[in-house]
């Protein structure tokens, strides 16, 4: 047995909030542009407060060159034009509380774009004022003469690429993690900090209840610029994070956040944290009293299948246990004092019941439902991504590769082009990698009806990019439709049973909040089962992570006193209540007792 217990909940409105995570480019389109918008977002307000939904987690709609998809940011304090306005902000706002719903915004400061006017100004010339706002440094010479970045980093969206971006007007390098669109900012320089903080207070003055920061951890790097040692033999530029990420100074700059705008505000703050695997330094981050932020994202479960030193196109079969160790390790920071997060998707990426359970036809709604028991029956803040609760699927294999819209998928297409020939092995299993991890999964337009373009846009528009071809099958109004989420008697649609988990997890939330966690029979090499305790209570979560009928036996004494929740509706909810009972391909079940 694996248990969290003996603690006091320290209960805040941001721990039992369920927050809705949009992408703007994808989620509405009222203006007839092929693009969504932000009026588009408040037009669906009444749809996401029916499921259950506390805040709304917006990727940027800042103003944006859009080289990936707003993470390159030109103007903190205005909107992306094909989103909307300023004034469509502060409707969206007054909207939301009216419906007693807040709105976080997505704060990107590890970098800029190009097109930013700091960043225009720093490179205009050496002696810029502004110079030290970005990270530039001197080239290298190799032996021959010949020019080289500063060090041997690769770039995070295109492991045959430099980190860093040549600027010939200058003959220096500025440092580019993600794309040469994307210039890091320097955390070393007090204007540049003191900036972030000024862009922070003006959107909390404007309504905004938070905010969630892109990775953050990064923003603190090794001054030296040091190489990374060679870990890919044969490539030119090496994975360089052990010097970028979490840097010695990363907690000092959250700490001044805090104290300059997060300590005078009630607002919630989570930072996008890859590569921290540290559970001290976790800890260190979002203790309760200590810590500098609310909560963080890590990603172990979402890299259950990713070959480590291959990345995200890679596949690897992963098994339960790695499951339950994952759950069981990141339930420590709550024990301990702290708090974290709980997401199965995001716009980073591919869909859930695709990556973790089966997307066919037979199977996609019950591995759909059972992953809504799993993520709002554990311990953590409850992170649901857009189409989540339709059970939005990845895009088809029969896709061609010009589908594939996002910059890192594109960087991954031109790099296997240029290695294997047309009709290659290799080829065809990149094609396959991109179907299964591509960030585009996630990105695809929201599937609204069964009418032309899914009732994203209108018939006759042309969506930025392609429909899923399944939207007169997976769609909101069928979902809707479908019974109302309180009636047990019948068989009920994705969205529906989304929002029955929800329901059941916030009048619960003593339990499913809250409450302790204990795992059990953490040897089964199928099923995933836990408990949450909480005053006497407790509640027993079974889940069936195969596509195989498995029997699952209670432990001596253990039992429920019925069932809330099945993948299978009547039928799980019909399943014996202690003792020895036979599971469904992927069948979860939600027990009180």
């Amino acid at each position: 047995m694996s248990q969290v217990s003996g603690r006091t909940p320290d209960r805040k409105w941001w721990k039992e909030a369920i927050v809705y995570q949009i992408y703007p480019a994808s989620f509405l389109d009222t203006d007839s542009n092929g693009v969504g918008n932000i009026n588009g977002i408040t037009a669906k307000l009444d749809y996401l407060k029916e499921l259950g939904v506390d805040i709304l987690w917006i990727s940027p709609i800042y103003e944006s060159p859009q080289k990936d998809m707003g993470y390159d940011i030109s103007n903190y304090r205005d909107i992306h034009r094909p989103y909307g306005t300023m004034e469509d902000v502060h409707h969206l706002i007054d909207e939301l509380k009216a419906r007693d719903m807040k709105l976080i915004m997505d704060l990107v400061v590890n970098h800029t774009s190009t097109e930013h006017p700091w960043f225009i100004d720093s490179a205009s010339s050496a002696t810029s004022a502004r110079r030290d706002w970005y990270i530039w440094r001197k080239p290298k010479y190799d032996q021959q003469g010949n020019r080289q970045p500063p060090n041997n980093w690769c770039s995070l969206f295109d492991e045959t690429e430099s980190a860093w971006t040549y600027d010939s007007k200058t003959d220096e390098y500025y440092l580019s993690l993600f794309s040469p669109f994307q210039a890091d900012l320097n955390w070393e320089t007090p204007f540049v900090r003191e900036e972030v903080c000024d862009i922070l207070l003006f959107w909390l003055d404007k309504g905004v209840a938070g905010f969630r920061m892109d990775v953050i951890n990064l923003i603190s790097k090794d001054q030296r610029f040091p190489d990374a040692e060679i870990r890919h033999s044969g490539r030119k530029y090496q994975p360089g994070e052990c010097y970028f990420a979490n840097g010695v100074k990363l907690m000092d700059y959250l700490q001044e956040m805090k104290t300059a705008v997060f300590s005078k505000y009630d607002a919630v703050t989570v930072g996008e944290m890859p590569y921290l695997d540290d559970e001290k330094e976790r800890l260190r981050m979002v203790a309760a009293e200590e810590g500098v932020l609310n909560m963080i994202f890590t990603f172990e479960m979402l890299d259950l299948d990713i070959v480590p030193e291959k990345g995200r196109f890679s596949n690897k079969a992963w098994k339960v246990c790695e499951l339950k160790d994952i759950v069981a390790k990141a339930c420590k920071l709550v024990n301990q004092d702290g708090w974290h997060t709980l997401f199965c998707e995001n716009h980073d990426q591919p869909r859930s019941v695709t990556r973790f359970c089966d997307d066919s036809d037979e199977h996609r709604v019950a591995g759909t439902k059972l992953l809504s028991i799993m993520q709002t029956s554990l311990p953590g803040t409850l992170y649901v991504y857009q189409g989540e609760e339709l059970g939005m699927r990845n895009v088809p294999k029969s896709w061609a590769l010009e589908e594939y819209k996002d910059i890192e998928s594109i960087a991954y297409i031109k790099n296997v082009c240029a290695q294997f020939p047309e009709g290659s092995a290799e080829r065809k299993e990149a094609k396959d990698l991109l179907r299964l991890k591509a960030r585009d999964n996630a990105r695809t337009p929201m599937q609204w009806d069964s009418t032309s373009n899914g009732g994203f846009c209108p018939a006759g528009v042309k969506p930025w990019m392609r429909v899923n071809d399944d939207y007169t099958i997976v769609n909101a109004a069928l979902q809707t439709s479908a019974g109302r989420a309180t009636d047990r008697t019948m068989l009920v649609s994705p969205y529906r049973f989304w929002q029955r988990s929800i329901q059941i997890r916030k009048k619960f939330k003593d339990l499913l909040v809250y409450g302790d966690l204990e795992i059990i029979d953490g040897t089964h090499a199928n099923v995933f089962a836990f408990k949450r305790l909480s005053n006497g209570r407790h509640t027993i979560t079974i889940l069936n992570f195969s596509k195989e009928e498995v029997s699952f036996k209670f432990p001596e004494g253990e039992g429920v006193r019925g069932w809330a929740l099945g993948s299978y509706d009547v039928l799980s909810l019909e399943r014996p209540w202690t003792g020895e009972i036979q599971l469904l391909p992927w069948e979860g079940l939600l027990g009180i007792a």
